[in-house]
């Protein structure tokens, strides 16, 4: 696992963590089941605090990148599958609570491709 810090930049290090980490696991660098460095050896290794990588380790768990076994470490999780279902599951929260509220089909598409908009740019709307 390829990861490095750089203290110059206002993204904090633990994101820098979790995002690089995440990027690997997703384009298949870090294959599913690969066992992570425990937080201490990597704190060690970047030149950082053990609950700095915690706390990446935990966002990381949180978006099902990751899975924690106790002894068996911390894996790479399987991250394909669970990244598309946890999508899947939030746009069929947001579905039903735009339905519940009373916006109609295109008012709430028109929120999703605004907020997709936002956080992708505007430039790659309709594209994966």
């Amino acid at each position: 696992m390829q990861v490095s810090i750089d203290h110059a930049v206002a993204t904090p290090p633990y994101e820098q963590l979790r995002a690089q980490i995440a990027e690997q696991a997703r384009t298949g660098v870090l294959a599913a089941g690969l066992r992570l460095p425990t937080v201490r050896a990597l704190a060690e290794q970047l030149g950082l605090a053990a609950n700095t990588v915690a706390r990446a380790y935990r966002e990381l768990e949180a978006d099902g990148v990751v899975e924690t076994h106790g002894r068996r470490g911390t894996l790479v999780a399987a991250t394909g599958d669970t990244a598309h279902r946890l999508a899947a599951d939030a746009a069929t929260e947001y579905a039903a609570r735009a339905h519940r509220l009373g916006v109609t089909r295109d008012e709430a598409q028109a929120a999703v491709y605004g907020a997709l908009d936002l956080v992708y740019g505007a430039s790659s709307s309709g594209s994966s």
